[in-house]
Protein backbone atom coordinates (compact mmCIF):
# COMPACT_ATOMS: atom_id res chain seq x y z
CA UNK A 1 0.00 0.00 0.00
CA UNK A 2 1.27 3.53 -0.58
CA UNK A 3 0.82 6.72 1.54
CA UNK A 4 -0.15 10.36 1.05
CA UNK A 5 1.22 12.88 3.67
CA UNK A 6 -0.56 16.06 4.21
CA UNK A 7 0.84 19.36 5.53
CA UNK A 8 -2.02 21.04 7.18
CA UNK A 9 -0.25 24.47 8.14
CA UNK A 10 -3.21 26.64 10.04
CA UNK A 11 -3.65 29.82 11.81
CA UNK A 12 -3.27 28.79 15.19
CA UNK A 13 -1.64 24.79 14.16
CA UNK A 14 0.38 23.21 11.92
CA UNK A 15 -0.67 19.25 11.63
CA UNK A 16 0.38 16.24 9.73
CA UNK A 17 -1.94 13.57 8.75
CA UNK A 18 -0.55 10.30 6.94
CA UNK A 19 -3.42 8.92 4.92
CA UNK A 20 -3.71 5.47 2.74
CA UNK A 21 -4.99 4.48 -0.07
CA UNK A 22 -8.24 4.21 0.79
CA UNK A 23 -8.70 8.02 2.37
CA UNK A 24 -8.10 6.58 6.05
CA UNK A 25 -5.94 8.53 8.25
CA UNK A 26 -3.13 6.13 9.46
CA UNK A 27 -1.72 8.52 11.49
CA UNK A 28 -1.23 12.52 12.90
CA UNK A 29 0.31 14.71 14.70
CA UNK A 30 -0.07 18.48 15.87
CA UNK A 31 1.90 21.49 17.13
CA UNK A 32 -0.02 24.98 18.16
CA UNK A 33 2.77 27.73 17.58
CA UNK A 34 3.10 31.77 18.99
CA UNK A 35 0.24 34.18 18.49
CA UNK A 36 2.06 37.44 17.98
CA UNK A 37 -0.89 40.76 18.59
CA UNK A 38 1.78 43.96 18.82
CA UNK A 39 -0.85 46.31 18.70
CA UNK A 40 -5.02 45.98 18.78
CA UNK A 41 -6.39 44.35 15.24
CA UNK A 42 -2.70 43.34 14.33
CA UNK A 43 -1.55 39.62 13.96
CA UNK A 44 1.84 38.11 13.26
CA UNK A 45 3.50 34.75 12.97
CA UNK A 46 7.28 33.99 13.10
CA UNK A 47 7.88 32.38 9.53
CA UNK A 48 10.75 30.52 11.09
CA UNK A 49 8.13 29.05 13.95
CA UNK A 50 5.65 28.24 11.15
CA UNK A 51 8.54 26.10 9.46
CA UNK A 52 9.99 24.42 12.27
CA UNK A 53 6.16 23.13 13.79
CA UNK A 54 5.25 22.12 9.97
CA UNK A 55 8.76 19.78 9.38
CA UNK A 56 8.67 18.42 13.02
CA UNK A 57 5.07 17.30 12.83
CA UNK A 58 5.26 15.94 9.36
CA UNK A 59 8.51 13.85 10.56
CA UNK A 60 6.31 12.86 13.93
CA UNK A 61 3.43 11.18 11.86
CA UNK A 62 5.68 9.76 9.50
CA UNK A 63 7.43 8.13 12.71
CA UNK A 64 4.25 7.17 14.25
CA UNK A 65 2.83 5.78 11.18
CA UNK A 66 5.66 3.71 10.55
CA UNK A 67 5.79 3.01 7.39
CA UNK A 68 8.94 3.21 4.89
CA UNK A 69 9.64 6.46 2.88
CA UNK A 70 9.47 4.50 -0.37
CA UNK A 71 6.02 3.70 0.35
CA UNK A 72 5.04 7.28 0.68
CA UNK A 73 3.87 8.07 -2.70
CA UNK A 74 3.38 12.24 -2.37
CA UNK A 75 3.35 15.22 -0.59
CA UNK A 76 0.16 17.76 -0.60
CA UNK A 77 0.38 21.07 1.36
CA UNK A 78 -2.27 23.06 1.98
CA UNK A 79 -2.54 26.25 4.14
CA UNK A 80 -3.80 28.75 6.09
CA UNK A 81 -4.47 31.74 2.88
CA UNK A 82 -3.33 35.07 2.27
CA UNK A 83 -0.91 35.06 4.92
CA UNK A 84 1.71 37.12 3.78
CA UNK A 85 5.77 36.33 3.83
CA UNK A 86 8.03 38.14 2.21
CA UNK A 87 11.97 36.60 2.16
CA UNK A 88 15.45 36.96 1.00
CA UNK A 89 15.89 35.17 -2.48
CA UNK A 90 19.47 33.94 -2.05
CA UNK A 91 19.74 33.50 2.01
CA UNK A 92 15.78 32.01 2.47
CA UNK A 93 15.56 34.76 5.00
CA UNK A 94 12.09 36.28 6.74
CA UNK A 95 12.48 39.99 6.61
CA UNK A 96 9.61 40.87 8.87
CA UNK A 97 7.19 38.15 10.64
CA UNK A 98 4.55 36.67 8.31
CA UNK A 99 1.37 39.14 8.51
CA UNK A 100 -1.61 37.18 9.10
CA UNK A 101 -4.88 36.88 6.88
CA UNK A 102 -6.98 38.26 10.63
CA UNK A 103 -4.42 41.23 10.90
CA UNK A 104 -6.07 44.72 9.89
CA UNK A 105 -3.25 46.84 10.20
CA UNK A 106 -3.38 47.62 5.87
CA UNK A 107 -7.27 48.70 6.11
CA UNK A 108 -5.59 52.25 5.59
CA UNK A 109 -4.56 51.21 2.11
CA UNK A 110 -8.14 49.49 1.55
CA UNK A 111 -9.82 52.76 2.16
CA UNK A 112 -7.53 54.60 -0.32
CA UNK A 113 -8.55 52.28 -3.10
CA UNK A 114 -12.10 52.93 -2.42
CA UNK A 115 -11.46 56.47 -2.55
CA UNK A 116 -10.12 55.69 -5.91
CA UNK A 117 -13.01 54.67 -6.85
CA UNK A 118 -10.86 50.75 -7.41
CA UNK A 119 -13.48 48.38 -5.83
CA UNK A 120 -15.81 47.66 -8.71
CA UNK A 121 -12.33 47.29 -10.78
CA UNK A 122 -10.68 45.26 -8.37
CA UNK A 123 -13.86 42.77 -7.99
CA UNK A 124 -14.39 42.24 -11.89
CA UNK A 125 -10.92 41.36 -11.93
CA UNK A 126 -10.34 39.61 -9.08
CA UNK A 127 -13.33 38.26 -7.54
CA UNK A 128 -12.28 40.03 -4.71
CA UNK A 129 -12.68 43.50 -2.59
CA UNK A 130 -10.06 45.94 -1.23
CA UNK A 131 -10.07 44.55 2.41
CA UNK A 132 -6.66 44.41 4.43
CA UNK A 133 -7.76 40.46 4.61
CA UNK A 134 -5.87 39.96 1.48
CA UNK A 135 -2.03 39.53 0.40
CA UNK A 136 -1.62 42.65 -1.71
CA UNK A 137 -1.69 45.81 1.08
CA UNK A 138 -0.28 43.66 3.78
CA UNK A 139 2.56 43.70 0.99
CA UNK A 140 2.19 47.39 0.37
CA UNK A 141 2.31 47.50 3.90
CA UNK A 142 5.54 46.19 4.37
CA UNK A 143 7.32 47.93 1.70
CA UNK A 144 6.33 51.15 3.40
CA UNK A 145 7.70 50.07 6.79
CA UNK A 146 11.30 48.16 6.07
CA UNK A 147 13.57 50.48 4.64
CA UNK A 148 14.39 49.77 1.64
CA UNK A 149 12.29 46.58 0.72
CA UNK A 150 10.76 48.19 -2.53
CA UNK A 151 13.81 49.23 -4.04
CA UNK A 152 15.22 45.16 -2.93
CA UNK A 153 12.05 44.00 -4.47
CA UNK A 154 12.98 46.02 -7.73
CA UNK A 155 15.84 44.55 -8.00
CA UNK A 156 14.82 41.22 -7.84
CA UNK A 157 16.53 40.36 -4.22
CA UNK A 158 13.43 39.52 -2.53
CA UNK A 159 10.26 37.36 -3.20
CA UNK A 160 6.65 36.59 -2.13
CA UNK A 161 4.71 33.82 -0.91
CA UNK A 162 1.69 32.74 0.73
CA UNK A 163 2.46 29.99 3.79
CA UNK A 164 2.39 26.98 0.98
CA UNK A 165 4.92 28.61 -1.04
CA UNK A 166 7.06 29.62 2.35
CA UNK A 167 6.87 25.69 3.07
CA UNK A 168 7.50 24.33 -0.37
CA UNK A 169 10.64 27.07 -0.98
CA UNK A 170 11.65 25.57 2.81
CA UNK A 171 11.03 21.57 1.96
CA UNK A 172 12.95 22.33 -1.98
CA UNK A 173 15.26 24.02 -0.52
CA UNK A 174 15.06 27.22 -2.30
CA UNK A 175 14.75 25.31 -5.74
CA UNK A 176 10.98 25.99 -6.22
CA UNK A 177 9.30 29.30 -5.62
CA UNK A 178 5.51 28.44 -6.39
CA UNK A 179 2.19 28.55 -5.49
CA UNK A 180 -1.12 27.14 -7.20
CA UNK A 181 -4.60 28.89 -8.80
CA UNK A 182 -6.44 29.04 -5.21
CA UNK A 183 -3.88 30.67 -3.28
CA UNK A 184 -2.74 33.03 -6.05
CA UNK A 185 -6.89 34.01 -6.32
CA UNK A 186 -6.47 34.80 -3.05
CA UNK A 187 -4.15 37.82 -3.39
CA UNK A 188 -6.04 40.28 -4.81
CA UNK A 189 -3.46 40.61 -7.35
CA UNK A 190 -4.51 37.79 -9.39
CA UNK A 191 -7.17 37.97 -12.50
CA UNK A 192 -9.52 35.22 -12.37
CA UNK A 193 -10.39 34.95 -16.32
CA UNK A 194 -6.82 34.79 -17.60
CA UNK A 195 -5.57 32.52 -14.55
CA UNK A 196 -2.65 34.66 -14.36
CA UNK A 197 -1.24 37.49 -12.39
CA UNK A 198 -2.43 40.96 -13.39
CA UNK A 199 0.28 43.25 -14.79
CA UNK A 200 -2.13 46.10 -14.53
CA UNK A 201 -3.08 45.63 -10.89
CA UNK A 202 0.60 45.32 -10.11
CA UNK A 203 1.46 48.46 -11.91
CA UNK A 204 -1.56 50.44 -10.13
CA UNK A 205 -0.05 48.79 -6.69
CA UNK A 206 3.60 49.25 -7.74
CA UNK A 207 3.97 45.88 -7.04
CA UNK A 208 7.43 43.91 -8.84
CA UNK A 209 5.92 40.98 -10.55
CA UNK A 210 9.55 39.39 -10.08
CA UNK A 211 8.88 39.06 -6.34
CA UNK A 212 5.47 36.87 -7.31
CA UNK A 213 5.74 32.80 -7.23
CA UNK A 214 5.23 30.67 -10.29
CA UNK A 215 1.43 29.79 -10.40
CA UNK A 216 0.21 25.87 -11.56
CA UNK A 217 -2.39 23.79 -11.32
CA UNK A 218 -3.62 22.29 -7.85
CA UNK A 219 -2.80 18.74 -8.94
CA UNK A 220 0.53 18.18 -10.58
CA UNK A 221 4.19 17.82 -9.90
CA UNK A 222 5.74 21.05 -8.20
CA UNK A 223 9.32 19.49 -7.11
CA UNK A 224 10.96 17.32 -4.91
CA UNK A 225 11.94 17.28 -1.18
CA UNK A 226 15.38 17.98 -0.70
CA UNK A 227 17.29 14.99 0.59
CA UNK A 228 18.59 16.37 4.36
CA UNK A 229 14.68 16.69 4.70
CA UNK A 230 13.28 13.25 5.19
CA UNK A 231 16.33 10.84 5.44
CA UNK A 232 18.08 11.27 2.31
CA UNK A 233 14.47 10.75 0.47
CA UNK A 234 13.32 12.81 -2.01
CA UNK A 235 9.50 12.60 -2.22
CA UNK A 236 7.65 14.31 -5.16
CA UNK A 237 5.24 16.82 -3.60
CA UNK A 238 2.60 16.92 -5.73
CA UNK A 239 -1.13 18.82 -4.58
CA UNK A 240 -1.29 22.55 -2.94
CA UNK A 241 -4.41 24.04 -2.38
CA UNK A 242 -5.63 27.05 0.18
CA UNK A 243 -7.22 25.15 3.14
CA UNK A 244 -10.62 25.84 1.97
CA UNK A 245 -10.37 24.86 -1.59
CA UNK A 246 -8.99 21.64 -0.48
CA UNK A 247 -12.06 21.22 1.92
CA UNK A 248 -14.66 21.96 -1.36
CA UNK A 249 -12.47 19.06 -3.08
CA UNK A 250 -12.48 17.04 -0.03
CA UNK A 251 -15.97 17.05 0.27
CA UNK A 252 -15.90 15.42 -2.99
CA UNK A 253 -18.42 19.06 -3.89
CA UNK A 254 -17.23 18.17 -7.82
CA UNK A 255 -20.79 19.01 -8.85
CA UNK A 256 -22.02 22.91 -9.89
CA UNK A 257 -24.20 24.15 -6.62
CA UNK A 258 -22.95 21.84 -3.83
CA UNK A 259 -21.74 23.76 -0.95
CA UNK A 260 -19.55 23.05 2.22
CA UNK A 261 -19.12 25.27 5.01
CA UNK A 262 -15.45 24.80 7.34
CA UNK A 263 -15.69 25.46 10.98
CA UNK A 264 -12.15 26.24 12.02
CA UNK A 265 -10.64 29.38 13.36
CA UNK A 266 -12.75 31.60 10.87
CA UNK A 267 -15.95 30.07 9.15
CA UNK A 268 -15.68 29.32 5.29
CA UNK A 269 -18.74 28.41 3.38
CA UNK A 270 -17.64 27.84 -0.39
CA UNK A 271 -20.26 27.00 -3.40
CA UNK A 272 -19.19 24.99 -6.70
CA UNK A 273 -19.99 27.10 -9.12
CA UNK A 274 -18.67 25.69 -12.47
CA UNK A 275 -16.29 26.60 -15.47
CA UNK A 276 -17.30 30.54 -14.82
CA UNK A 277 -16.76 32.98 -11.72
CA UNK A 278 -19.40 34.67 -10.48
CA UNK A 279 -18.96 37.79 -9.61
CA UNK A 280 -22.30 40.14 -7.55
CA UNK A 281 -22.08 43.35 -5.94
CA UNK A 282 -23.45 41.22 -2.80
CA UNK A 283 -20.44 40.79 0.01
CA UNK A 284 -19.66 37.28 -1.78
CA UNK A 285 -15.90 36.70 -2.92
CA UNK A 286 -15.53 34.83 -6.50
CA UNK A 287 -12.39 32.73 -6.24
CA UNK A 288 -10.56 29.80 -7.73
CA UNK A 289 -11.45 26.16 -6.25
CA UNK A 290 -9.16 24.38 -7.79
CA UNK A 291 -7.22 23.47 -11.45
CA UNK A 292 -6.71 19.62 -12.49
CA UNK A 293 -4.64 20.03 -16.08
CA UNK A 294 -7.68 22.05 -18.48
CA UNK A 295 -10.94 21.67 -16.12
CA UNK A 296 -11.20 24.82 -13.83
CA UNK A 297 -13.40 25.21 -10.77
CA UNK A 298 -14.95 27.88 -9.51
CA UNK A 299 -16.20 28.66 -6.04
CA UNK A 300 -18.65 31.23 -4.34
CA UNK A 301 -17.13 32.15 -0.63
CA UNK A 302 -18.38 33.85 2.02
CA UNK A 303 -15.80 34.50 5.03
CA UNK A 304 -16.36 34.27 8.23
CA UNK A 305 -13.69 35.71 10.46
CA UNK A 306 -14.59 34.74 13.56
CA UNK A 307 -15.87 31.11 14.25
CA UNK A 308 -13.55 28.70 16.24
CA UNK A 309 -12.00 31.83 17.60
CA UNK A 310 -15.23 32.87 19.32
CA UNK A 311 -14.64 29.41 21.25
CA UNK A 312 -11.05 30.18 21.89
CA UNK A 313 -12.15 33.31 23.44
CA UNK A 314 -14.73 31.64 25.68
CA UNK A 315 -11.63 29.18 26.92
CA UNK A 316 -8.22 31.55 26.92
CA UNK A 317 -9.95 35.36 27.94
CA UNK A 318 -12.98 34.55 29.75
CA UNK A 319 -11.89 31.07 30.96
CA UNK A 320 -15.63 29.97 30.90
CA UNK A 321 -14.77 26.44 29.42
CA UNK A 322 -11.98 24.01 30.12
CA UNK A 323 -11.22 22.97 26.26
CA UNK A 324 -13.85 23.45 23.04
CA UNK A 325 -15.63 20.61 23.28
CA UNK A 326 -17.09 21.58 26.47
CA UNK A 327 -18.64 23.95 24.85
CA UNK A 328 -21.96 21.97 23.87
CA UNK A 329 -21.97 20.70 27.19
CA UNK A 330 -22.96 24.00 28.83
CA UNK A 331 -24.64 24.97 25.66
CA UNK A 332 -27.50 22.04 26.28
CA UNK A 333 -27.53 23.08 29.53
CA UNK A 334 -28.61 26.94 29.32
CA UNK A 335 -32.08 27.35 28.19
CA UNK A 336 -33.40 30.23 26.07
CA UNK A 337 -32.34 33.61 27.21
CA UNK A 338 -32.40 36.08 24.38
CA UNK A 339 -28.54 37.14 24.37
CA UNK A 340 -26.89 37.30 21.21
CA UNK A 341 -23.00 37.45 21.50
CA UNK A 342 -21.44 39.06 17.90
CA UNK A 343 -17.69 37.90 17.89
CA UNK A 344 -16.25 40.54 15.62
CA UNK A 345 -12.98 40.51 17.20
CA UNK A 346 -10.71 41.64 13.90
CA UNK A 347 -14.22 43.27 11.94
CA UNK A 348 -16.74 41.68 10.21
CA UNK A 349 -16.62 39.49 7.11
CA UNK A 350 -19.05 38.44 4.29
CA UNK A 351 -21.72 39.74 3.49
CA UNK A 352 -20.62 43.36 5.54
CA UNK A 353 -17.37 43.72 4.88
CA UNK A 354 -16.59 46.39 8.00
CA UNK A 355 -13.15 46.19 8.94
CA UNK A 356 -14.26 48.96 11.64
CA UNK A 357 -17.05 46.76 13.23
CA UNK A 358 -16.53 45.44 17.01
CA UNK A 359 -17.90 42.45 18.68
CA UNK A 360 -20.48 43.11 21.15
CA UNK A 361 -22.66 40.99 23.80
CA UNK A 362 -26.75 42.09 24.01
CA UNK A 363 -29.87 41.06 26.08
CA UNK A 364 -28.03 41.17 29.01
CA UNK A 365 -30.57 40.50 31.94
CA UNK A 366 -29.40 40.05 36.08
CA UNK A 367 -30.20 36.38 35.53
CA UNK A 368 -27.52 35.71 32.25
CA UNK A 369 -24.96 33.48 33.31
CA UNK A 370 -21.82 31.64 31.58
CA UNK A 371 -23.88 29.43 30.11
CA UNK A 372 -26.15 31.90 27.85
CA UNK A 373 -23.30 33.42 26.83
CA UNK A 374 -21.06 30.14 25.82
CA UNK A 375 -24.51 29.06 24.11
CA UNK A 376 -24.94 32.73 22.26
CA UNK A 377 -21.10 32.17 21.11
CA UNK A 378 -21.92 28.63 19.63
CA UNK A 379 -24.91 30.37 17.86
CA UNK A 380 -23.09 32.90 16.68
CA UNK A 381 -21.29 30.68 14.15
CA UNK A 382 -24.03 29.46 12.84
CA UNK A 383 -26.07 33.23 12.12
CA UNK A 384 -22.68 34.35 10.49
CA UNK A 385 -22.91 31.01 8.52
CA UNK A 386 -26.76 31.70 7.30
CA UNK A 387 -26.27 35.02 6.77
CA UNK A 388 -23.73 34.00 3.91
CA UNK A 389 -25.60 30.89 2.84
CA UNK A 390 -28.61 33.21 1.99
CA UNK A 391 -26.78 36.01 -0.31
CA UNK A 392 -24.57 33.04 -2.16
CA UNK A 393 -28.20 31.32 -3.06
CA UNK A 394 -29.45 34.65 -4.43
CA UNK A 395 -26.19 34.80 -6.22
CA UNK A 396 -25.80 31.99 -7.39
CA UNK A 397 -29.54 31.21 -8.79
CA UNK A 398 -29.17 27.60 -6.92
CA UNK A 399 -31.50 26.36 -3.92
CA UNK A 400 -29.18 24.39 -1.92
CA UNK A 401 -30.66 20.95 -0.87
CA UNK A 402 -28.10 20.69 2.30
CA UNK A 403 -24.68 21.48 3.68
CA UNK A 404 -21.96 19.64 4.14
CA UNK A 405 -19.81 20.55 7.37
CA UNK A 406 -16.32 19.67 8.35
CA UNK A 407 -13.52 21.13 10.49
CA UNK A 408 -12.94 21.13 14.39
CA UNK A 409 -16.18 22.90 15.71
CA UNK A 410 -18.42 20.41 13.08
CA UNK A 411 -18.27 17.81 15.93
CA UNK A 412 -20.16 20.32 18.32
CA UNK A 413 -24.01 18.41 18.32
CA UNK A 414 -25.49 21.08 19.45
CA UNK A 415 -24.09 23.85 16.94
CA UNK A 416 -25.00 21.44 13.65
CA UNK A 417 -28.66 21.08 14.57
CA UNK A 418 -28.92 25.16 15.45
CA UNK A 419 -27.58 25.30 12.22
CA UNK A 420 -29.65 22.82 10.48
CA UNK A 421 -32.77 24.67 12.16
CA UNK A 422 -31.47 28.30 11.14
CA UNK A 423 -30.95 27.07 7.69
CA UNK A 424 -34.30 25.00 7.69
CA UNK A 425 -31.85 22.36 5.81
CA UNK A 426 -29.98 18.98 6.20
CA UNK A 427 -26.45 19.08 8.10
CA UNK A 428 -24.27 16.56 6.03
CA UNK A 429 -21.60 15.36 8.61
CA UNK A 430 -18.61 13.33 7.79
CA UNK A 431 -17.30 10.90 9.69
CA UNK A 432 -13.93 12.17 8.69
CA UNK A 433 -14.06 16.15 9.59
CA UNK A 434 -10.33 15.93 8.32
CA UNK A 435 -11.59 17.80 4.71
CA UNK A 436 -9.03 19.96 4.44
CA UNK A 437 -6.55 17.41 4.85
CA UNK A 438 -7.93 15.11 2.81
CA UNK A 439 -8.69 17.07 0.07
CA UNK A 440 -5.11 18.24 -0.56
CA UNK A 441 -4.34 14.33 -0.03
CA UNK A 442 -6.60 13.71 -3.00
CA UNK A 443 -5.03 16.18 -5.40
CA UNK A 444 -1.65 14.94 -4.22
CA UNK A 445 -3.07 11.22 -5.07
CA UNK A 446 -4.32 12.11 -8.39
CA UNK A 447 -0.91 13.83 -9.16
CA UNK A 448 0.92 10.77 -8.89
CA UNK A 449 -2.01 8.75 -10.00
CA UNK A 450 -2.88 7.08 -6.99
CA UNK A 451 -6.18 7.02 -7.63
CA UNK A 452 -7.03 6.97 -11.55
CA UNK A 453 -9.72 9.30 -10.86
CA UNK A 454 -12.36 11.25 -8.49
CA UNK A 455 -14.93 8.76 -9.39
CA UNK A 456 -12.80 6.51 -7.33
CA UNK A 457 -12.74 9.29 -4.79
CA UNK A 458 -16.45 8.99 -4.41
CA UNK A 459 -16.05 5.72 -2.82
CA UNK A 460 -14.14 6.32 -0.03
CA UNK A 461 -16.40 9.03 1.41
CA UNK A 462 -18.13 8.28 4.87
CA UNK A 463 -20.87 9.56 6.41
CA UNK A 464 -21.46 9.86 10.01
CA UNK A 465 -24.84 11.57 10.55
CA UNK A 466 -26.97 13.89 9.02
CA UNK A 467 -28.67 17.07 11.10
CA UNK A 468 -32.47 17.63 9.94
CA UNK A 469 -34.28 20.89 11.00
CA UNK A 470 -36.63 20.18 14.60
CA UNK A 471 -38.28 23.80 14.42
CA UNK A 472 -40.19 26.21 12.01
CA UNK A 473 -39.67 29.25 10.37
CA UNK A 474 -41.36 31.53 12.44
CA UNK A 475 -38.81 30.15 15.09
CA UNK A 476 -36.17 31.44 12.71
CA UNK A 477 -37.87 35.01 11.70
CA UNK A 478 -37.49 35.70 15.71
CA UNK A 479 -34.17 34.15 16.03
CA UNK A 480 -32.62 36.04 13.07
CA UNK A 481 -34.62 39.47 13.89
CA UNK A 482 -32.56 39.77 17.24
CA UNK A 483 -28.71 38.70 15.48
CA UNK A 484 -29.77 41.50 12.55
CA UNK A 485 -30.36 43.80 15.38
CA UNK A 486 -27.11 43.12 17.48
CA UNK A 487 -24.82 42.96 14.44
CA UNK A 488 -26.28 46.60 13.57
CA UNK A 489 -25.35 48.49 16.37
CA UNK A 490 -22.00 46.83 16.15
CA UNK A 491 -21.30 47.70 12.47
CA UNK A 492 -18.39 50.78 12.15
CA UNK A 493 -17.58 50.86 15.60
CA UNK A 494 -14.37 51.88 15.28
CA UNK A 495 -13.62 55.09 13.82
CA UNK A 496 -11.94 55.37 9.90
Amino acid sequence: MKYVLALDQGTTSSRALLFNEDGQILSSAQREFTQIYPMEGWVEHKPWEIWTSQIAVAREALEEGGIALLDLAAIGITNQRETTILWDRKTGEPLYNAIVWQCRRSAPYCEELKKKGLTDFLRERTGLVPDAYFSATKILWLFDHIPGLRERAKAGEIVFGTVDSWILWNLTRGEVHATDVSNASRTMLFNLDMLAWDKEILELLNIPQEILPEVRDCSGFFGLTHPEIFGGAQIPITGIAGDQQAALFGQLCFDQGMTKNTYGTGCFMLMNTGAKPVIKNSGLLATVGWKIGDEICYALEGSIFNAGAAVQWLRDELGFIEDAPSSEHYAMMAGESGVVVVPAFTGLGAPYWDMYARGGIFGLTRGSRKEHLIKATLESIAFQSRDVLHLMQKDSGIELKGLMVDGGASANNFLMQFQADLLQKPIYRPKNLESTALGVCYLAGLGVGLWKDREKLKGLKIEDRVFLPQKDCQWVEKKVDLWDRAVQRCLGWEEK
